[in-house]
């Protein structure tokens, strides 16, 4: 069975772990700024993919990779 991918799509939050076994500091209140749009938003905001090989973080504007 083939999943959408909005119903693989978590919050920055499901991120937390990996980003504290790399980052000292609490990462998803950390803001970001997005490369490809410019979009500004805190990590816990973003859009995170945990169903792959390893976890991918997303622009919620554009969806360009993290």
């Amino acid at each position: 069975m083939e999943m959408a991918g909005d119903e693989l799509k978590l919050d920055g939050n499901a991120a937390a772990g990996v980003l504290q076994e790399i980052f000292v500091p609490e990462m998803t209140m950390a803001r970001t700024i997005c490369a490809a749009c410019g979009g500004a938003d805190y990590v816990g905001a973003l859009s995170v993919y945990t169903h792959g090989p390893g976890t991918v973080i997303r622009c919620r504007t554009c969806e360009f990779v993290l």
